[in-house]
């Protein structure tokens, strides 16, 4: 097993809002790391300070706590540095050198860097072993270039690629793009821990949010090179895969189904179940003949379907190890027992536990910790804390608030 070599406990600082890096510095918690997130303090005349995304969603009776912001900000601390005033970038060194920092991670728009002073030539200064991560829309190359998911998954084509075959191109569900720049995020981080296990030297990383979601068109840009005609491009196909033929969603007595049949074994045996013969025509042998023929072969299975219950059609299909399964609302999804087992829960200030969602994989340090982490933070909740280990009086951390520093 690969290990990182560190002699503490891994430091994050990330200047975070929104969901992407918020979403990749929650799975380093899930890792046991220590992730301290920055965000700008209130200002002069008040307004929502801090990531927006704290007061999006249901007010849980809480200014600076809303919804939308607890699961993907459940372990981490967070303090408030005003990074305008040449003061607070003064305050981010020494806090990067003090806790010995690890890792720095950024969202802002990249023209922004050094304007803040959190660009990586100057945090090396305080720490020449950093690791430097930056996510944006485009990467440095378009460092004016803002961007928020349902926009980018436009720009992207993932829109025009979601959605009923003549309805309206529609964004996908959930914010993906987002999700992913996370992850990859994540990931390059951890590859970059890895290196400095060799070099002993940090890394500047930029995360372009459109490389990330150009990286996953893996089944649509290289058709460009091989169809005849730009009617062959993939588009918006419903419900249907656009290469497997018979995947679809089709009605049972209580509601919707779905059946993926992704070779020809598969829909022989499924055209051998009693009842279901009649589908099994000499021309949908092949892949190639059920594509030619699939809206008949769609509304057939639709018909014999609607005899049954979601889970008695479930289980036939099961029973000869068909993909299948039913179409489920997300209230459904989270009663599913390995889904609930595996939940992240955590405590909220007026004491409820509740389950939120679960990590992507098991790690050790949520085994020990049975799954529950701290709640999200408040705005500047641990500022006390951080910068007393940073080595300043409570005089000084005074100072720093009346100077609107923090």
């Amino acid at each position: 097993m690969i290990k990182l070599k560190s002699k503490k406990n891994i430091t994050v600082l990330s200047l975070e809002q929104a969901l992407a890096l918020p979403f990749a510095t929650e799975r380093m918690v899930h890792l046991g790391w220590r992730v301290i997130r920055i965000e700008a303090p209130s200002e002069e005349g008040g307004g929502n300070a801090g990531d927006p995304n704290r007061y999006i969603g249901a007010d849980l009776g809480y200014h600076d706590l809303h919804s939308y912001y607890i699961a993907p900000n459940i372990g981490k601390e967070a303090i408030t540095i005003n990074l305008r005033k040449k003061e607070g970038q003064e305050l981010l060194l020494k806090i990067i050198k003090e806790l010995e920092v690890d890792v720095f991670l950024c969202n802002t728009l990249p023209k922004r860097y050094k304007q803040l002073g959190i660009d990586y030539e100057t945090l090396s200064k305080a720490n020449p072993k950093i690791i430097w991560c930056g996510i944006s829309a485009m990467g440095p190359d378009y460092p004016d270039r803002a961007g928020y998911d349902p926009a980018l998954q436009a720009l992207m084509g993932y829109t025009f690629m979601t959605g009923e075959t003549n309805g309206k191109p529609v964004p996908c569900g959930i914010p993906i793009l987002d999700l992913k720049a996370g992850d990859e995020a994540c990931t390059q981080v951890l590859l970059a821990m890895l290196e400095k296990n060799n070099t002993d030297k940090g890394k500047e990383i930029h995360i372009s949010m459109v490389q990330c979601a150009a990286s996953w068109l893996i089944t649509s840009l290289p058709q460009l090179q091989f169809v005849k005609s730009e009617d062959e491009l993939f588009t918006r196909s419903g419900n249907e895969h656009r290469s497997f033929i018979p995947c679809n969603v089709y009605p049972t007595k209580d509601g919707m189904v779905y059946l993926a049949i992704g070779n020809d074994s598969q829909w022989t045996k499924f055209t051998a179940l009693k009842g279901f013969e009649t589908l099994g025509k000499p021309d949908r042998k092949t892949n190639q003949g059920r594509m030619n023929d699939k809206e008949n072969i769609y509304n057939e299975i639709g018909e014999h379907t609607k005899r049954y219950t979601t889970n008695e059609f479930r289980d036939l299909c099961l029973s000869i190890d068909l993909a299948v399964s039913p179409v489920n609302t997300i209230k459904d999804v989270a009663a599913l027992e390995f889904i609930s087992k595996e939940m992240l829960k955590t405590k909220m200030p007026d004491g409820r536990m509740v389950s939120l969602f679960p990590p992507s994989t098991e790690t050790e340090f949520l085994k020990r910790n049975n799954n529950t982490l701290t709640c999200a933070p408040r705005l500047g909740e641990q500022n006390k804390k951080v910068y007393a280990e940073a080595g300043f009086s409570e005089e000084e951390i005074v100072g720093l608030e009346k100077n609107k520093v923090i």
